[in-house]
């Protein structure tokens, strides 16, 4: 039974690392939040800003693009029906950039039991064993033990950085959602500001001839 505990944690400690490599590709502040569209978030004053903006969005996909995208789409509906359907798309966006952390918590969570039950599992066998044949080997209880704490230590080994990488990998969601919400709060008053004085009408009357 222990060689099986032993290798469901590599297979753990593999699948672990296998996560924490993609989610940290995956979350990159340039993959969730492009430079290019915050620049582009931040000039747009005027109306003849926006198509410029679209575009950028356009040409560099990730979840702030998606959700000023659907923001420019709703900008008929009133702003408070817009801010709802933009806060239900964010939220599954934000569970996009979620996906995997759940793998990690359940990593961190079983290593450390797996290794124990391997650890007692092994002092059973041992304690059995000497039960049987005595003590005849001075060397044969403080082998055991060890080998027995070996697979304590794995489990602990195989969760540490699978705890490290939930942890970091939960603030920087945290972090680029309250960025997001900033961002898209600060472009939907923008936009409504500007849908008020009419000239979005003419940049998009312009756009469609």
């Amino acid at each position: 039974m222990e060689p099986i505990i032993i290798g469901v944690l590599l297979l753990a400690s593999v699948v672990g690392l296998t996560f924490i490599v993609e989610r940290g590709l995956a979350l990159r502040a340039g993959k969730v939040i492009p430079t290019a569209v915050e620049g582009a978030l931040e000039t747009f004053r005027t109306a003849d800003d926006l198509p410029m903006l679209r575009r950028i969005c356009q040409q560099h996909p990730s979840a702030l693009s998606r959700l000023l995208l659907l923001a420019d789409k709703h900008r008929r509906w009133s702003k408070e029906e817009n801010a709802n359907s933009l806060e239900t798309y964010a939220r599954e966006e934000i569970s996009k950039l979620e996906r995997g952390l759940v793998i990690l918590e359940i990593v961190v969570g079983i290593s450390p039991l797996l290794g124990l039950v391997g650890t007692i599992y092994g002092l059973i066998a041992l304690f059995a064993e000497l039960g049987a044949s005595g003590l005849s080997d001075n060397n044969a209880f403080p082998n055991g033990v060890a080998l027995a704490l070996h697979a304590t230590l794995l489990g602990l080994i195989t969760a540490i950085p699978s705890l490290i990488g939930w942890s970091y990998y939960n603030k920087k969601v945290e972090s680029h959602a309250v960025k997001m919400a900033s961002l898209c709060d600060a472009f939907l008053r923008q936009l409504y500001h500007l849908e008020g004085t009419g000239k979005l009408a003419e940049v998009s009357a312009r756009d469609s001839d």
